[in-house]
């Protein structure tokens, strides 16, 4: 695995969120700075995804945003960013965001961050990346989605090697060697239907 560089957080907008996440978000923000790793993300200044680029930025890391025009309207744009990027689509922005990447980390989020979650696990089934992808189950939140995929390769929906495709951690001190370490998720495309 080649030295990781620069991380995309999918984490939720939402400021009205448990301590817990906050301060996850935060610590997570700081750690990447501290280890030069940018962050790549959505943009916004609010809830957890603010939280972690002010994090980084406080750490004296780098951050670039990522964000669509119509939302960078509604005044959700981080403007104290060392680079934000606005792009005409939520399509564009997630490209973005996954070219820019060495690597994701996934915190608490609501659909969006699942909608990402998902669209990035399913690139890398489908081979088009081979880049890291770790979910931080802080406080249990994630233990249902986990139970979830469980279910899904129990009725042969997902293969077992697909497992393979991401890790499921629970500590700060966990998110760059679960990284480093993440094994190849390329699975053959023909075993996925055969």
């Amino acid at each position: 695995m080649p030295q990781i560089k620069s991380v995309c957080v999918y984490c939720g907008s939402s400021d009205k969120v448990r301590d817990e996440y906050k301060t996850f978000a935060s610590n997570l923000g700081h750690m990447l700075g501290e280890n030069n790793i940018d962050l790549v993300y959505g943009g916004g200044h609010v809830g957890l995804m603010g939280i972690t680029a002010d994090g980084v930025l406080e750490a004296g890391g780098e951050v670039t945003g990522i964000i669509p025009h119509f939302l960078d309207r509604m005044e959700v744009g981080h403007e104290g960013l060392t680079k934000l990027i606005r792009t005409e689509t939520m399509h564009e922005r997630k490209q973005k965001m996954a070219e820019l990447s060495d690597g994701f980390v996934i915190l608490p989020g609501g659909l969006g961050t699942l909608d990402e979650l998902f669209e990035i696990l399913t690139w890398r089934q489908l081979g088009l990346h081979d880049k890291p992808i770790i979910i931080v189950n802080i406080g249990g939140y994630w233990d249902k989605l986990v139970e979830l995929i469980d279910h899904m390769t129990s009725e042969h929906f997902m293969r077992p090697e697909n497992l393979k495709l991401f890790n499921v951690i629970t500590s700060l001190d966990q998110v760059i060697p679960a990284m480093e370490k993440q094994t190849s998720g390329r699975v053959s495309l023909q075993d996925k239907w055969l």
